[in-house]
Parts: C-alpha cells; sequence; structure tokens
C-alpha cells in the first residue's frame, strides 16, 4: 500500500479525525482546499507540478484560507527543505518515518493551532538560528 493511502487509512481510523480528500498535485490541493472546507492539510514536498512548498505559501498566503493549516509530512528532512516549510507559514514539519501514534498526534497538535517541528528537525535549526543570531548581532544574549 502506498504511503498517502497508508496515511489516509490510518487518520480516517482514528474516532476524532477524518480524511475529507486527497490530492496528487499542489494544483489538486489548491482546488480542494478551496472548494472543501478542512482543518488541516498533510502536504508533501515533492509532487508533480506545484511542489508542497509553493503550495503552502500559496494556501498560508489566502486570506480565504487563513483556517486552514498545513503539517509538512516528508521524507526529506533537510534543513533547506524546513525553512522553506515554515517561512512559507506550515504549522508543522514530520518525517515521514513517523511512528503512526506520532502522525495522528501530530495532526492533532496542528489542527489546535499549536507549532510541530520533529526532533530531527529541532536539532538542526537551534545550532543555525544560534550562529545566525551572532552574526546578526555580534553576540548572543538570553
Amino acid at each position: 500500500m502506498e504511503r498517502r493511502a497508508r496515511d489516509a487509512t490510518l487518520i480516517g481510523s482514528a474516532p476524532d479525525l477524518c480524511v475529507v480528500r486527497e490530492a496528487g498535485n499542489g494544483e489538486e490541493v489548491l482546488g480542494l482546499v478551496r472548494a472543501t472546507p478542512v482543518d488541516v492539510v498533510l502536504m508533501d514536498i515533492r509532487m508533480p507540478g506545484m511542489d508542497g512548498l509553493e503550495t503552502t505559501r500559496r494556501i498560508t498566503a489566502d486570506p480565504g484560507l487563513a483556517a486552514v493549516r498545513v503539517l509538512v509530512l516528508t521524507t526529506f528532512e533537510i534543513d533547506e527543505y524546513v525553512f522553506a516549510a515554515l517561512r512559507g507559514g506550515a504549522s508543522g514539519f514530520l518525517g515521514k518515518s513517523a511512528d503512526p501514534a506520532d502522525l495522528l498526534d501530530a495532526v492533532r497538535i496542528v489542527h489546535r493551532g499549536e507549532a510541530l517541528l520533529t526532533p530531527a528537525a529541532t536539532r538542526s535549526l537551534i545550532p543555525r538560528c544560534h550562529s545566525s543570531g551572532r552574526a546578526a548581532t555580534g553576540r548572543s544574549s538570553y
């Protein structure tokens, strides 16, 4: 079974969650979220056509979709993807290797309006933020 179908089955089996629709590319995602009320979009970074990062930017920039939260779910926990997803307005970033319970928790966390990063993403972001702060100010203060 393909990963997207497994995730949809998992989410659909949770008593407090449901899968509204599935899409195969960014253009489909935009069309679906504009036509069908959704709370959280699970967004893959790599999709044919418009990628998940650009799709995330478009969702979060659209005032009509202000209530929609984006949880980026990807195989690639690369620093630049994490930064781009967060800059694009994503509410969370989760690796596809996450346990099923972690995926369900992530959807719930993002749905509540909270932010979520994987431990791996957090570990890579902290040193970059520290070095970025020192470069910008010449010193760090806490």
